[in-house]
């Protein structure tokens, strides 16, 4: 097994490029830690190239293989690498996941205007996940998917559901023409989700954490719909709301 001790190495140099977007979009690749996250990893269908453990750990007897190269690190390397405060003692590389093109109209699809906050994106993408949704699609301006902090928030969820790079505009077109209903989320001129019954396919959008859905959007959903807000509170979390429509549709 290769070890690495120093953080001026060439590789471990390149690797941490990879808490930059523009890093990531370069080589393809981004970066990962914890041992939940590097194990869900292994269990799904993303390629693993590399896997880096701190020294004095002992390797996970039930990892299997993907053919990935194992690397002892020095503590200072997988600080170095880390993003966390509190660094859990490995981190992995893996190549960007296979971003198949929109194949079906059909099933339940969440569209996602301009998230930005990364917390918020990877809850919401672990939310879809648990909801049994058929696939989430990022519009432009969203947070990249590959960020560490999206990654994390999702727990592994980034691994198991089809995440789309996609313009919400063109694909509203798309899902009504095929007879899909399309609901936008607002405060204004829109109803009580409660008013609507679960469907076998829907598309549903959410917005972002200031400005909500783009008003655009809005104005070509079937239906736009809100969350009843009962107590004192302004307002919810996007990706609070976002559980509950998703899980009343889902029914």
């Amino acid at each position: 097994m290769k070890r690495i001790d120093s953080v001026k190495n060439e590789r471990i140099k390149q690797w941490k490029k990879l808490h930059t977007k523009k890093g990531r979009e370069k080589a393809g690749q981004f970066i990962i830690e914890g041992f939940h996250l590097v194990e869900e990893a292994l269990r799904s269908d993303i390629d693993v190239s590399h896997i880096l453990l701190e020294e004095g750990l002992d390797w996970p007897k039930d990892w299997q293989s993907k053919q990935e190269e194992r690397i002892e690190v020095s503590e200072a390397v997988l600080k170095e690498l880390s993003d966390t405060q509190t660094p859990q003692g490995v981190v992995a590389i893996c190549d960007f996941l296979k971003e198949e093109p929109l194949k079906q109209m059909s099933g339940r699809y969440l569209l996602i205007d301009r998230i930005q906050d990364p917390g918020n994106l990877g809850t919401i993408i672990r939310t879809a996940d648990a909801a049994g949704i058929t696939g989430v699609i990022l519009g432009e301006g969203c947070v990249d998917k590959y960020n560490s902090k999206v990654v994390r928030s999702s727990q592994g969820s980034l691994f198991h559901i089809p995440i789309m790079n996609g313009k919400l505009s063109e694909l509203v077109s798309q899902f009504q023409e095929a007879g899909v209903a399309v609901f936008g989320t607002a405060l204004q001129k829109a109803s009580s989700y409660i008013n609507f019954e679960p469907l076998e396919s829907f598309a549903l959008i959410v917005g972002n954490e200031g400005d909500g859905v783009d008003k655009e959007l809005l104005n070509k959903t079937d239906q736009n719909i809100y969350v009843p807000i009962y107590g004192k509170a302004e307002s919810l979390n996007v990706a609070i709301a976002t559980a509950i429509l998703l899980y009343h549709f889902r029914r």
